[in-house]
Formats: structure tokens, sequence, C-alpha cells
């Protein structure tokens, strides 16, 4: 292996390691049926209290005299902000803690390939350091490979991060990621199914991988890759020959 080969994987999740149709048929949805009884029930937890009075700062609502009704305000923006698939911190933090009593309850388990089980596992033993990149929260991202449908996979990940680094889409947030895990943006591999990401990513000096999985993108995207190297499943991917 040359000096510039990658040491450690930075893998995003959905469409990645796992499909866009749990996330966006159970997790979400799971989300926004269990929000208004969720806010009700724990409302008045410190933790939950926080994000709450962040979005009423947010919208205008914190100054109204009535708690209830800025809770319900609150509320109800974080059900505009799920909606519209929102990547807001404070809907991130609480989404995280719905999902943390779905798993606890048995409601679902996260979706992971298994091809990406296979290669995370294979990586691993082979002395690659492997770190999660997310738009949700760390928190949630630990519960879902924590409740996978391929068991406890928390043990295959040297590290985790979301949005609180920066955007995905910005060169600065994968420069904030090599200088936290301590070494050199060549020796990082990223995965993702988002060009733009990739685009941030290879601006930084990380080296990139599209994943374009048929069960999520059933038309090959190879012609939109803007240059990036293509696979459409981690069994394709050899850390040593990027």
């Amino acid at each position: 292996m040359s000096a510039a080969a990658p040491t450690v994987i930075l893998t995003d999740i959905e469409g990645t390691t796992s499909s866009i149709a749990f996330v966006k048929d159970v997790l979400f949805p799971y989300a926004r049926a269990a929000l208004p009884g969720f806010v009700e029930a724990r409302r008045h937890e410190p933790e939950i209290r926080r994000w709450l009075d962040a979005v009423a700062l947010e919208i205008g609502e914190h100054h109204h005299s009535e708690a209830d009704a800025r809770d319900e305000a609150a509320m109800q923006q974080l059900l505009a902000w799920i909606d519209e698939d929102r990547k807001h911190t404070a809907l991130k933090a609480i989404q995280g803690e719905l999902w943390k009593e779905g798993y606890a309850m048995g409601e679902y388990r996260a979706h992971v390939y298994p091809d990406a089980v296979e290669a995370l596992k294979r990586w691993q033993a082979a002395g690659h350091g492997i770190h999660v990149y997310s738009s949700g929260s760390v928190p949630a991202q630990k519960l879902f490979f924590g409740h996978s449908d391929a068991g406890d996979l928390t043990p295959l990940f040297s590290g985790y991060f979301d949005t609180g680094i920066g955007g995905k889409r910005e060169a600065r947030s994968y420069r904030h990621i090599a200088a936290d895990i301590g070494v050199a943006p060549s020796h990082i591999l990223f995965l993702s199914d988002v060009v733009e990401e990739l685009d941030a990513a290879r601006e930084a000096g990380l080296r990139t991988i599209l994943v374009d999985r048929r069960d999520d993108y059933p038309t090959p995207r190879a012609a939109q890759a803007n240059g990036h190297a293509v696979v459409e499943d981690f069994s394709r991917i050899d850390p040593k020959a990027t």
C-alpha cells in the first residue's frame, strides 16, 4: 500500500450503508406520528426543553405568555421541518430521542445492506479506521447502528460526525473532520450517494467514491458522477487500491 493510500473510511448512511427507503418510509413517519405525544410527555425535561425553547426563539414565539401555546407552536414548526426534510439541529436532536424510544420498544430495526456489513467488518479487521458522517445527529447514528438488522454494529466504528462540524456540502467540514481524526485529508476515503458531498470532500483533499445502489437509484448515475469513482455496492470497494 502506497503512503498516500487511505487509512480511514468515512461513510454516509442513507443511500450508502443503508437504504433511503428505511429512513424515508420508517424513521421519518414514526417521528412525525409520535412527535405530539412526545412533546406533551417530555417537554419539561431539560434536554427537550432546551430544544423546544430554541425553536420557539427561532420562530419568534419565545415571548408568548402561555407555555402551552409556545410549545404547540414549536411542535408545529418541528412537524413542518419533518415534512420539508429540513436538516435542523433541534429537529435532529428531538428525532434522535424519538427514535431511541422506537428502537427500545422494538418498533423497527435499522436497515444496513449486507454488503456494507461484510465490508465494514473486513475493513476494520484490516486496520482501517471507520467513521460516520451523516446529517442525522451523532446519538441518532449510534442508535441506528446499535439496533441494526445485522445486530449491534457500533464496535466497527471509531467515531461519528454530524452537521455540528459543518454542512456536508462544504469543503471546510471535511478539513475539520480530517483534523479531528488526526490524519491527512488524502488518507481518508469518503463514501456517499450524493455527488455534491463528494465534490466538497474532494475539494478538501479527500478521496471519494459515489455509491450508486440500484435499490435507491434505479437509473445509473455514472454520467453525473463528476469524475468520482462509482460503485454499486461496498463489495467493489478496495481501500488499498483507491
